[in-house]
């Protein structure tokens, strides 16, 4: 893995990819939206968007996050994300305890090299 960022959240299916990277290369005092970065990657569009962070909450069991562009619920096994704007959901998997694929590390990389 990348010394520059950690993986703190991994969901996925065969179409999409939803993930919180931590950047690591950042000054410690820098805006926690230079920090923590959620990315969506459609595999059939092969399109990146970061996902705004809106707000969070948090249970024993599930976790809730909150964008812009839709809504996140997963537990430690699975998730979904259903989008604002045209209410489609996504059922996913957790995989925030594996190691990521090749394919994810390059997608984090490409994104990584955009500026701010």
């Amino acid at each position: 893995m990348s010394s520059n960022y950690k993986i703190r959240y991994l969901f996925e299916n065969a179409d999409t990819l939803i993930m919180e990277i931590q950047r690591l290369d950042v000054r410690d005092d820098a805006d926690i939206s230079q920090i923590y970065h959620w990315l969506y990657f459609d595999r059939l569009t092969s399109s990146m968007v970061k996902l705004w962070f809106r707000s969070m909450d948090s249970s024993a069991e599930i976790e809730e996050r909150y964008f812009e562009q839709g809504y996140l619920k997963f537990s430690d096994t699975e998730a979904t994300f259903i989008e604002k704007y045209n209410s489609s959901q996504h059922r996913l998997v957790n995989h925030s305890k594996q190691e990521c694929s090749e394919e994810t590390r390059e997608l984090i990389s490409e994104y990584l090299k955009q500026p701010n």
